[in-house]
């Protein structure tokens, strides 16, 4: 269905990642990268320059608040849509993340339809 763009996982266990790039797959995306923390996920979007990012919020180092600060504050990156997929599930984490240029908000544990309906509203 993506079958030419990429997509950008950043979380610090390797578990969620699995599960992430396991629900990913069925969406057939050309790529999909991972990174385990926050530093190397902004290094990765500036490298790979990925379609869409899944970024958790609590990882060592800078959090996903402050990478995706980070990223979307890069005059090319700062069109990548970046969804939060995290177990950070109160109105004032949801609000912050939009504060920092999420464009969309996931708790953990995802539902695979809830983050599907989020990919297709943000790529089409």
């Amino acid at each position: 269905m993506y079958n030419t763009l990429k997509v950008l996982i950043v979380d610090d266990s390797s578990v969620e990642r699995l599960l992430l790039k396991g629900m990913l797959s069925e969406l057939k995306f050309a790529t999909i990268l991972e990174a385990e923390n926050g530093e190397d996920g902004v290094k990765m979007a500036e490298e790979h320059r990925p379609d869409l990012i899944l970024m958790d919020v609590v990882m060592p180092g800078i959090n996903g608040f402050q990478a995706t600060k980070k990223i979307v504050s890069v005059d090319n990156l700062k069109n990548i849509p970046i969804i939060m997929c995290t177990s950070k599930n109160q109105e004032t984490d949801k609000s912050w993340g939009a504060r920092q240029g999420a464009k969309a908000y996931v708790t953990k544990p995802v539902d695979k339809n809830i983050l599907f309906e989020e990919i297709r509203k943000l790529l089409g």
